[in-house]
């Protein structure tokens, strides 16, 4: 229901805009067609990985990985897989949700976006060339520990400690 809402939302908003002028919303309405045609790809590439992952490794097997039974080993693992993967935001949400899904717990999750979307050890060198070694080893270690922070509190807030 909240999802028509939102459709129909947009829509007005789009009609309003091809009223007021339509030259301006017809290149607006292209622009967000070509961003989408260029993420496609990446996207469906992640979806078809987490599919296969998930077909692979069992609830069991994830769970034992990374469940909330895994402690803070599972944090600690969580932690570095996210750190040397490189996904954007809008796929690494649903993705984790679909782990919590499969018997991942809350911490490791937690510890996982947090060194996904901070840390980025795929990206230092080209940080290294614009910041420096100091600024980007000190900003990813400060990154990395505050990804144990997050898996903490969550850790407390959902009960899990």
């Amino acid at each position: 229901m909240e999802n028509l809402a939102l459709y129909l939302v947009a829509g007005t908003f789009v009609l309003w805009s091809f009223a007021k002028d339509r030259a301006k919303t017809k290149r607006s309405l292209l622009k967000a067609w070509k961003s989408f045609e260029n993420m496609m790809p990446q996207f469906l590439g992640i979806i078809a990985l987490v599919g296969i992952m998930i077909a692979i490794l069992n609830p069991q097997l994830i769970s034992r990985i990374i469940g909330s039974s895994s402690g803070w080993f599972g944090v600690a693992v969580a932690s570095v897989v996210g750190a040397i993967t490189l996904i954007p935001g809008f796929i690494a949400f649903p993705t984790a949700a679909m782990l919590i899904q499969n018997g991942a717990g809350y911490m490791q999750i937690g510890a996982f976006i947090s060194s996904l979307m901070m840390v980025g050890v795929v990206t230092m060198p080209l940080e290294m060339k614009h910041f420096g070694i100091k600024a980007t080893v000190l900003r990813n270690t400060f990154a990395f520990m505050f990804a144990f922070a997050a898996a903490l509190t969550l850790g407390l807030v959902m009960g899990e400690l």
